[in-house]
């Protein structure tokens, strides 16, 4: 079956998550290709089986195609996969509505319904970025994609038994309306130590990047979510010169240093990096 019939198979079986970004309406039938909202506003699917959910057009830093395949190729090699572990430990047993927050090129939330095998999960990630988006396409997997802005999310109220969010910056009353009551919330979000060798021999002491603190992150997801936990995941990660290349690559943390510098760190590769992070998890 070709991308834009499975894309079209999946909205029309799972129409229920969806609403209208432009009147807010649920999204109503499938006509070949495109999909028509309860006020008759039309979206086409993609030939790769994607929709483009967004009001206007975007410009973003991660569009950006060399970054999303360095991503892919850190991801694939296992840079994330304890803590797709633990966002799996979290998660309910039985059929579960997963939307995927800033998804970018769909490693996790493919790398997450491989593990956990069951039949009656629906994936459903998205990102802002229509680059990553067209190479998630290329996983193996059953889940849809689309592009949209987490801001404005054009999902139903209360689709969602499961919200993911890794490094993906927050709506908190969006993420709220869309999550059932009952649902989860589970962010990802950096420590000090995170990359911090990386940072490190970006940045030098006396530079503002040299070190970093999540405490506002989490003090404003505890405002929101008052009867949040905390899980602490920290690993280090083995690199050759290509992947600690491609790490280079795929990482924010390199956009404040001067072009000497980052020429200078990627002559020196290392061969492990640290991984360091907090899960927020909160229920609605």
């Amino acid at each position: 079956m070709k991308k834009i019939e499975r894309g079209a198979n999946y909205v029309a079986e799972n129409l229920e998550l969806f609403s209208c970004p432009v009147c807010q309406s649920r999204f109503e039938h499938v006509e070949l290709h495109s999909v028509f909202c309860e006020q008759n506003h039309q979206f086409d699917l993609s030939k790769k089986g994607t929709l483009y959910l967004l009001k206007h057009g975007v410009t973003s830093d991660y569009d950006d195609d060399r970054l999303w395949q360095a991503r892919r190729k850190c991801l694939q090699a296992g840079l994330f996969d304890p803590i797709i572990s633990e966002l799996q430990a979290k998660i309910p047993a039985k059929g579960q509505k997963i939307l995927d927050i800033g998804c970018g090129e769909g490693t996790p939330l493919q790398r997450l319904e491989h593990l956990r095998t069951e039949p009656n999960d629906r994936y459903l990630g998205f990102d802002i970025s229509k680059r990553a988006i067209n190479l998630a396409t290329q996983q193996e997997t059953n889940a849809f994609f689309c592009i949209a802005d987490l801001a404005a999310l054009p999902f139903a109220t209360e689709a969602f038994d499961q919200l993911i969010d890794i490094f993906s910056p927050s709506a908190y009353q969006e993420f709220s309306r869309v999550l059932k009551p009952g649902g989860q919330l589970l962010k990802v979000i950096p420590n000090a130590d995170y990359l911090g060798e990386l940072r490190r021999a970006l940045y030098p002491k006396e530079t503002k990047n040299h070190a970093y603190s999540n405490a506002s992150v989490v003090a404003l997801f505890e405002k929101h979510f008052p009867k949040m936990e905390k899980q602490r995941i920290k690993y280090h990660f083995a690199l050759d010169p290509e992947l600690f290349s491609a790490l280079l690559q795929m990482t924010p943390l390199q956009w404040g240093a001067s072009k000497e510098r980052r020429a200078q760190v990627l002559s020196e590769p290392l061969d492990q990096i640290t991984v360091d992070v907090t899960l927020l998890c909160a229920q609605k």
